[in-house]
């Protein structure tokens, strides 16, 4: 029952463990969901590159397995003047409300992706996953050399066909079902909102590299389905968040536990981005601004300093409570477990 990614990445479980930037992902999380025969992933898009470094480093303190690392393909942002002040005049009521200064505009909107792919190099995880965008022919090459697997995201046919094209080494296919942001980079993220198993019967028929679904994975069941479909493997996200070893908030995870089906949707508001996340007050209050609110990564720094406040107030309605379409099907589990339990539930589903 093995699949080729199984075997190349020495997985007992065909399943990888989401990078979900924000804190998520811990060294322990990552280390914890190798060492039970899964794949961990470092989400490492928020952190500077010597971060990057560390974080590696402390995976690599916790176990010999492999694990990967994700980053956002993105430029350095240069925002109109004018997008600016109309965004920080959409959040200074709120920032009023939870009695902070008014909002400014930051030194720097993101991490430069250049400094972080250096740092990726120097890190040499064996696997490498990318969103938001896709690399360049010579960034493939200097992957392929330092001997680091490329995982490509892909929510259309198109992008699919875009990777394999480059030469990467496997497909992520993120259905509309995906907690967090949308990888879409070909087209308009609502024109990408397919099935999960509809997007991964797509990309198997259709293109050469193995595919990865994504997207609503909670059970075992669910991850025979995905390999009925065509799949290699599944990557989980939403199914950790509730582990011990998940970085997220107390207040976080308290919410996903009281989730409830079709408590999620998607919004701009607090990014820039499409994502998924469970439905709040901020997502109301922004629902006629969230289209014209500036683009990733502009809109998420610009909204930082109102998060970072509701956190440690404990506000939840101003929190982006990342999560995917199943979230009412999370369990409070430390990682090991929930890896043992999907392994039984995957095999007694094929049984």
């Amino acid at each position: 029952m093995a699949s080729a990614l199984c075997r190349r990445w020495q997985l007992r479980t065909p399943l990888i463990q989401a990078p979900m930037a924000g804190g998520a992902t811990t060294p322990t999380l990552v280390a914890s969901v190798s060492q039970a025969g899964g794949l961990g992933f470092l989400a490492a898009a928020l952190l500077p590159p010597e971060h990057l470094i560390g974080e590696a480093a402390a995976v690599r303190r916790l176990t010999d397995k492999p694990f990967g690392i994700n980053l956002f393909v993105q430029d350095d942002p240069v925002p109109s003047r004018e997008a600016l002040e109309q965004a920080l005049a959409w959040l200074a009521p709120l920032h009023r409300e939870l009695g902070l200064p008014a909002p400014q505009i930051p030194e720097r909107f993101c991490e430069p992706f250049a400094r972080q792919f250096e740092a990726l190099l120097e890190a040499k995880p064996a696997v490498a996953s990318f969103t938001f965008g896709i690399l360049n022919r010579n960034q493939l090459k200097l992957l392929k050399q330092a001997k680091i697997d490329v995982i490509g995201t892909a929510t259309n046919m198109a992008e699919g066909l875009a990777w394999a094209e480059l030469g990467a080494d496997a497909i992520c296919a993120q259905g509309r079902e995906a907690g967090g942001h949308r990888g879409t980079f070909i087209g308009r993220p609502q024109d990408s909102l397919r099935p999960t198993l509809s997007l991964v019967y797509e990309l198997a028929q259709n293109q050469p590299l193995p595919v990865i679904a994504a997207g609503g994975i909670m059970h075992g069941r669910d991850i025979a389905a995905s390999m009925r479909h065509g799949a290699q493997a599944c990557q989980l996200g939403t199914a950790f968040l509730r582990c011990p070893e998940s970085g997220i908030s107390a207040l976080w995870k308290s919410e996903l536990a009281k989730a409830a089906p079709g408590g999620t949707r998607l919004t701009r508001a607090f990014s820039g981005r499409h994502a998924r996340g469970l439905s709040n007050r901020y997502m109301e209050l922004m629902a006629d601004k969230e289209d014209l609110v500036p683009a990733y990564p502009v809109m998420n720094a610009l909204t930082g300093p109102l998060r970072a406040a509701a956190a440690k107030a404990g506000l939840s309605d101003f929190l982006s409570l990342w999560a995917g379409e199943n979230a009412a099907a999370g369990r409070e589990l430390p990682a090991g477990q929930l890896v043992a339990a999907l392994h039984e539930e995957w095999l007694a589903a094929y049984r």
